[in-house]
């Protein structure tokens, strides 16, 4: 007779190996979080520095070049084509001297009818200044006419009174002269009197007159004045620079056309970038090197308007020896920022593009571990570590651009 055999629990079994893969599961997700990612590098692909106590010293280095101390602009003042050229760029020139000759025929036609306008307004006011002169000297005539015709009247008055007296003329007779002296008297009054008025009113009239024609007289002067305007002089003495006009070449008015150098010494001016723009300050002082010697500088003028990133300074040369320079010279100002104090600092390299100073990989023998650290002041040479770092370790200063999200590097030197 066979035997029943009892059939094993698979819900037991399965429930085991589930515990099983969920245990493997967590133990792998727990070793990949908590295990460092690792990469191997080359010795040779990477930069190896150390860490050392160094005198830093706070300073910029940008390029400056050499400008004239006191530039006169050479403008344009009425624009037009260039019909002559008298001198030469480079050349030294004297205060006045002609440079070049423009023309333009619209403007000078302008000026032509200007000209022709304004004199003809001036005859006209002549003309009416002549017109009250001759209005007094007709009122002058009848008042000469009215005396005589008055002197007349008191000569028969003064005569008849005494054959009146004598009883040899009538009364009537009498009356008529001494009426007619009285009106001869009155008529001379009210002429005098108009002729006064008259010439109080002309007074005025003729004193505006005069104003209006001195200041037409000076728009004369100053448009005929512009009409030299087209012969370009020099404005001041010294060397003339930027100077190439063309014949036949159009210049508008305001613009320039050369530059004068009055040889009274040169500055130096230079773009520095943005990042130093709190840091530069006047007073502060550099060198530049100009033939073979060492020439100390001193910021003089610190523009800060910001433009494509960078903003302009200008710099003085404190030496006291003469120093033959010339416009456009090119140097290489060394700007001491602060003064040299001993600290802990690193050589500067391409690690800091992608860490900005936050973090590093110190090298321990065959590998080499991120860690955190701070930076403050740099010069072109060498970042200063304020935290995270200590003299004699050895860094990787190369770029980081493969490395941003490892935490060990393994470093084979074969």
């Amino acid at each position: 007779m066979d035997k029943v055999i009892p059939r094993k629990n698979r819900k037991f079994r399965y429930f085991t190996i589930a515990i099983g893969v969920f245990l493997a599961l967590a133990a792998l997700v727990f070793f990949s979080f908590n295990s460092k990612r690792t990469l191997n590098v080359k010795a040779e692909e990477i930069s190896i520095q150390k860490a050392e106590k160094a005198f830093f010293e706070d300073f910029v280095v940008f390029q400056a070049k050499a400008e004239p101390l006191n530039v006169m602009l050479v403008n344009v003042t009425e624009g037009g084509s260039v019909k002559e050229i008298f001198t030469e760029n480079g050349t030294m020139v004297t205060k006045g001297q002609p440079l070049a000759r423009l023309y333009n025929p619209n403007t000078e036609l302008n000026y032509l009818t200007q000209e022709t306008a304004i004199i003809e307004q001036i005859n006209n006011l002549n003309t009416g200044k002549l017109n009250i002169r001759n209005q007094e000297l007709t009122l002058n005539k009848d008042l000469v006419l009215i005396e005589h015709d008055y002197n007349d009247a008191k000569r028969l008055y003064d005569m008849n009174s005494k054959l009146y007296d004598k009883d040899v003329i009538s009364r009537n007779d009498w009356n008529t002269f001494k009426e007619n002296l009285r009106f001869q008297e009155e008529r001379k009054k009210t002429i005098q009197q108009s002729i006064q008025k008259e010439k109080q009113s002309n007074q005025v009239q003729i004193s505006q007159i005069n104003h209006s024609i001195q200041t037409m007289e000076k728009s004369l002067e100053i448009l005929r004045n512009n009409k030299k305007n087209f012969l370009i002089l020099a404005p001041e003495s010294g060397r003339l620079t930027s100077f190439e006009p063309v014949l036949g070449k159009t210049f508008q008015a305001g613009e320039s056309i050369g530059k004068i150098d009055s040889k009274k010494g040169y500055k130096l001016a230079a773009d520095v970038d943005e990042f130093y723009l709190e840091k530069v300050r006047e007073g502060l002082k550099g060198q530049v090197e100009f033939k073979g010697k060492t020439v100390e500088v001193m910021v003089t003028k610190v523009i800060p308007e910001v433009k494509n990133g960078h903003f302009t300074v200008e710099l003085a040369f404190t030496s006291k020896e003469t120093i033959a320079l010339q416009d456009g010279l090119s140097f290489g100002v060394k700007l001491i920022l602060s003064e040299r104090n001993k600290t802990l600092v690193v050589p500067k390299g391409s690690f800091n593009q992608e860490t900005a100073g936050k973090w590093i990989f110190v090298v321990k023998g065959n590998k080499a571990e991120r860690r955190n650290i701070k930076t403050g002041r740099e010069n072109p040479s060498y970042y200063e570590v304020l935290e995270g770092l200590k003299e004699g370790e050895s860094i990787i200063t190369s770029s980081y651009s493969d490395y941003k999200d490892i935490e060990e590097l393994s470093i084979n030197k074969e």
